[in-house]
């Protein structure tokens, strides 16, 4: 197969490189900004839904989530937010994890 470079160069593909209807999509412009109202669709458990299979059939192990993390991005503002939020929630669960002390057990 020839490379990039030699594709370019031909005559009848070299329009390709200068029309921006073949450019490569910005990251930035890429993902849908969505503000805070709707970050709870990143963690809520009523937009997670786990795939079995393709929609050609073929078996894989993805969930929706991941999908919605790759078409949508949280403002900016709100990205701070989100991720100490996700941190205090990891907290929460680990206080949550420790065990309870026995009823002979008392603090001091």
């Amino acid at each position: 197969m020839s490379s990039q470079e030699e594709i370019l160069s031909d005559g009848r593909f070299s329009c390709v490189a200068r029309d921006p209807r073949f450019w490569e999509m910005p990251e930035k412009e890429r993902k849908v900004k969505i503000d805070k109202r709707f970050r709870a669709m990143f963690h809520d458990k009523k937009f997670k839904l786990r795939y079995t299979v393709d929609k050609r059939g073929r078996p894989v192990n993805f969930s929706s989530t991941e999908n919605l993390r790759k078409f949508y991005a949280l403002s900016e503002s709100d990205s701070d937010l989100s991720e100490s939020e996700e941190h205090s929630e990891k907290q929460k669960k680990k206080i949550k994890k420790k065990k309870p002390q026995g009823k002979g057990e008392t603090d001091s």
